[in-house]
């Protein structure tokens, strides 16, 4: 498999073109898929991990490009529908919430620059729930005021998959946006279904997705291991903690 802009050649006669860019291993590209059936068809996609390319074109056969940046925009084929699931870790809480002083955070306004070429009619970008606060709301504010100064009509909420059927709680904020401003758009509710993760896993697996039983023994000893010492460590701290306390000191130093 040979990972270029193969992908451009490809003709597409769907009622809808797509392009899915930061596409990982088609996530978002599979939802979609799945709403519009066969009316929507794909044909640009671009990921920079060489092994989420690789899964990709298992996935959908389908050769995903390489770093978005060093593609330009008249390049990129024409499209309806914008999909981008762009780099969270400079908004997420779990990172050092550089934003745009991220160059990863930085890459928005590819998408930006994308956008003010094709003018697709709809935009789907999705980011951590954190990127709605970040700054205090400025870098939000900086991309619906960028995306509104070109023409669209823009709709934000953070939604909790954990309320759509899936076994996680995972909050995501989704920014859809539409050229047409006499859309009105309206983000669905909860749907109330409690999915647990072992009514999605197979009944029956390949043996090759199965550790043997030597590997299965040896995460059950270390979780042994690794309890024994959570419960020294914790018998510890409640020891050392008593000792402060009775000596008079009026705060705990370990929990």
């Amino acid at each position: 498999m040979q990972l270029g802009l193969e992908f451009n050649q490809k003709l597409n006669k769907a009622q809808y073109q797509a392009i899915d860019l930061f596409a990982d291993i088609g996530g978002i590209r599979t939802g979609f898929e799945k709403v519009f059936k066969g009316r929507i068809g794909f044909v640009f996609s671009s990921e920079i991990d060489k092994h989420a390319q690789k899964t990709y074109f298992e996935n959908f056969n389908d050769v995903s490009c390489g770093d978005i940046t060093q593609i330009k925009e008249d390049k990129i084929p024409k499209h309806d529908i914008l999909l981008a699931g762009f780099p969270c870790q400079p908004f997420s809480n779990a990172g050092l919430k550089k934003g745009f002083d991220d160059t990863r955070g930085t890459l928005f306004f590819d998408i930006v620059r994308i956008v003010k070429h094709h003018k697709p009619k709809v935009l789907f970008l999705e980011n951590v729930k954190g990127f709605k606060n970040h700054e205090k709301g400025r870098t939000f504010n900086v991309v619906q005021k960028t995306l509104e100064e070109l023409g669209y009509k823009v709709y934000a909420q953070v939604l909790n998959a954990k309320h759509f059927g899936v076994p996680q709680n995972r909050e995501r904020i989704y920014i859809i946006a539409f050229l047409d401003n006499n859309i009105n758009f309206k983000f669905p509710g909860p749907i109330n279904k409690e999915v647990k993760v072992g009514d999605i896993l197979d009944n029956i697996v390949d043996d090759k997705y199965t550790i043997s039983n030597k590997l299965w023994a040896g995460h059950q000893r270390r979780k042994l291991e690794c309890n024994d010492l959570i419960n020294l460590d914790t018998f510890q701290a409640t020891f050392f903690n008593s000792a402060i306390f009775s000596a008079g000191v009026k705060y705990p130093i370990a929990e």
